[in-house]
C-alpha cells in the first residue's frame, strides 16, 4: 500500500496544465487528489471532501492565495489543515516571507523539482500527523483525568460502572462496557454505544467475570491485571445481547487475591496504538480501585451499623396509657460508628427515659457510649435519682475517658400521674407539646466530662393528650444555618401532633431530611 494511501490533497491553481502536473506527482505518491481553479472553488471542495493537505497557488483569478490561506487558517473547521504555497511569479524573498507569516507551512517557487516537492509534502504531513497525534493523546489524557475524578466521586456500584463505560466511550470514540461485581448481588454491566448515549445497566450471570478472566489468561484468584483482544464470537459467549459486531479489547483487574475482578472493554478499533492501550489500562485500574474502595466502605458501613444497633436497646418497656415511638438514624455519609444513644428503663412504678450523645464518630465514641449506657443502668438499678446518676456518670467520664465529652438528658416519669423530672447535663431541652402549643423545657447543665457536677433540673407534668420529644443534636444541626433557626423550625413543626405517634416521629425525621450526623429521637405521648 502506498505511504500516503488515504491522504486527500486539494490542488488549487488557475492553470489547468499546472494542476495536472502537480496532481500527477501527488497521485503517483499515493494521494487522492481533488482540484480547484479559484478561491471560491477552494471553499466548495473543502465543504465536499475531507481534505488533509492544500497545495495553493499564490495568484488566483478571484482573490490572492495569501488571503485564501489566511481564511483557511482562521476557520474553526479548517484551521489545522496544512497549506503549501506554490508560485511561478511571487518568488521574491518578501513574497515567501509574507506567505509564511500568513499561515502557510511551506513555500515552493518555480521551477519546482518533483522530488523536492514530494519531500516537502512528506515533511509537512509528518509534522501535522505528529501534531494531531499529540493533540489526540493530550485530549484522551484530559478525558482520563476527568473520568478519574468522576469515578472517585461515585457513590454506588451502578454509578461507577456507568461512569466508567461512558468515559471509555468518550476517550476512545467507540462502544464500551464496564463490568463490576457488587458485594451483594450478581455482577453488573454498563454499556454505551457512544459517549452521548445514556449507559444501559444490566445484570450478568454470576460467573461472567471469571470466564472473561479465563479468556484473557488471568491466573485463578490471583491479584493483577490481564488484557487482550477477544474475538467478537467469543465475547458473545459472555454477552449474548451484544449490540455491535466488533472484537473487544478488554482489561480485567483484580486488586486483591480472591476478590471479584472488574473489567472494561471497548471495540478493538478504538485502541490503535500502545498509548491508547496504556490509557485503557489506567482507566481499568482506576475503576478497580474505586470499586474496591466502595466495597470496603459498604462492608465497613454494614459492620458499623450492626455494631451500633447492637449497642442500642432491643426493646422498650410497656407503658399502659402511653404511646412511645423511638428512631435511630445513622449518618448516611460515614462508615464510622457514632455515639448517639437512647434508653428506657422500668424502675418499679417509674420510668427512666435517657438520651445522649458522645462526642465524635469513631470506635472510641461507640465504646464510651456503651460504657455510659451500662453505667446508667447500674446506677439506676441502685435506686439513685437522676441528678446523682448524672454525677456518677460524669465521674466515670473523667476517670476513664478524660478527653471525651457527652451530653445526656434523663427524664424520670411517673406514668400514673404524668409527673416528670428532667435532669440535663448539657443536652438540648425537651420539647413539650399540648393542645397545639409547643414549648421548650429548661435544658442546660454542664456536659459530662468536665470537672463540674452541675445538673439542670426541671419538674413538670405531661397532661393527658400531651407529648414529650427528646432528640440529639444531629436532627437540627446544619452547616450555615443557625441552630436556633432549626430549633424554631422543629417547634413549629411539632405544633401539629394529631394522628399516630410513629407517623408523627417519621414526619419529624423526613422534614429535616438527609443528616450529616447520627440522630436519636424518642417521643412519648400520654393517652387522652
Amino acid at each position: 500500500m502506498p505511504e500516503h494511501a488515504g491522504v486527500t490533497t486539494l490542488v488549487v491553481d488557475d492553470t489547468a496544465t499546472k494542476r495536472y502536473i502537480i496532481s500527477s506527482w501527488l497521485r503517483r505518491a499515493g494521494h487522492t487528489v481533488v482540484e480547484a481553479a479559484s478561491g471560491a472553488e477552494t471553499w466548495e471542495r473543502l465543504a465536499e471532501h475531507a481534505v488533509d493537505l492544500v497545495i495553493l497557488d499564490v495568484r488566483l483569478p478571484d482573490m490572492s492565495g495569501f488571503e485564501v490561506c489566511e481564511q483557511i487558517k482562521a476557520g474553526p473547521e479548517t484551521g489545522s489543515l496544512p497549506v503549501i504555497h506554490i508560485s511561478a511569479s511571487a518568488t521574491a524573498v518578501t513574497d515567501r516571507t509574507h506567505g509564511l507569516r500568513q499561515g502557510a507551512d511551506a513555500y515552493i517557487t518555480d521551477p519546482i523539482d518533483p522530488g523536492e516537492f514530494i519531500a516537502t509534502v512528506d515533511a509537512v504531513l509528518r509534522y501535522y500527523r505528529a501534531r494531531r497525534r499529540a493533540e489526540q493523546l493530550a485530549g484522551r489524557m484530559a478525558a482520563l483525568a476527568r473520568a478519574t475524578l468522576a469515578i472517585n466521586s461515585a457513590t454506588s456500584f451502578d454509578e461507577l460502572a456507568a461512569i466508567a463505560a461512558q468515559s471509555a466511550a468518550e476517550i476512545f470514540a467507540v462502544p464500551a462496557g464496564a463490568y463490576i461485581a457488587p458485594p451483594n448481588g450478581p455482577p453488573r454491566r454498563a454499556t454505551v454505544l457512544s459517549a452521548d448515549d445514556e449507559p444501559v445497566i444490566s445484570t450478568l450471570a454470576p460467573d461472567v467475570l471469571a470466564r472473561i478472566g479465563a479468556a484473557l489468561g488471568m491466573d485463578g484468584d490471583a491479584a493483577g491485571t490481564v488484557s487482550g483482544v477477544v474475538p467478537d464470537a467469543r465475547w458473545r459467549e459472555f454477552q449474548p445481547d451484544k449490540l455491535t459486531s466488533h472484537d473487544a479489547c478488554a482489561v480485567l483487574t483484580r486488586t486483591k487475591p480472591g476478590r471479584p475482578p472488574t473489567c472494561i472493554a471497548v471495540a478493538a478499533g478504538g485502541i490503535p496504538d500502545a498509548e491508547e492501550y496504556t490509557i485503557l489500562q489506567q482507566l481499568a485500574q482506576t475503576l478497580a480501585l474505586a470499586v474496591q474502595a466502595l466495597r470496603n466502605y459498604t462492608e465497613e458501613h454494614t459492620i458499623a451499623l450492626t455494631l451500633q444497633r447492637s449497642l442500642l436497646p432491643q426493646g422498650i418497656p410497656d407503658l399502659p396509657g402511653w404511646s412511645v415511638a423511638v428512631r435511630y438514624e445513622p449518618a448516611s455519609e460515614t462508615a464510622e460508628i457514632g455515639g448517639d444513644f437512647y434508653e428506657m428503663l422500668d424502675l418499679d412504678g417509674r420510668v427512666l427515659v435517657a438520651i445522649g450523645d458522645v462526642q465524635g464518630h469513631s470506635l472510641e465514641a461507640a465504646a464510651v457510649m456503651g460504657e455510659l449506657r451500662h453505667a446508667l443502668r447500674a446506677f439506676a438499678d441502685q435506686g439513685l435519682d437522676a441528678t446523682e446518676i448524672l454525677r456518677r456518670m460524669n465521674s466515670v467520664m473523667q476517670r476513664y475517658h478524660p478527653h471525651q465529652t457527652a451530653t445526656v438528658c434523663l427524664l424520670t416519669l411517673d406514668p400514673a400521674t404524668g409527673g416528670t423530672v428532667v435532669a440535663s447535663a448539657g443536652h438540648l431541652p425537651v420539647l413539650f407539646l399540648h393542645e397545639g402549643r409547643a414549648r421548650w423545657g429548661a435544658g442546660g447543665g454542664i456536659l459530662l466530662g468536665f470537672p463540674v457536677d452541675e445538673v439542670a433540673l426541671e419538674e413538670t407534668e405531661i397532661p393527658p393528650g400531651a407529648t414529650a420529644v427528646l432528640f440529639t443534636d444531629g436532627l437540627i444541626e446544619d452547616r450555615g444555618i443557625p441552630i436556633d433557626d432549626n430549633l424554631e423550625r422543629l417547634r413549629r413543626l411539632c405544633t401539629e401532633t394529631e394522628g399516630d405517634l410513629e407517623t408523627f416521629r417519621d414526619r419529624i425525621i423526613a422534614e429535616f431530611g438527609h443528616r450529616e450526623d447520627d440522630v436519636a429521637l424518642i417521643a412519648l405521648r400520654r393517652d387522652a
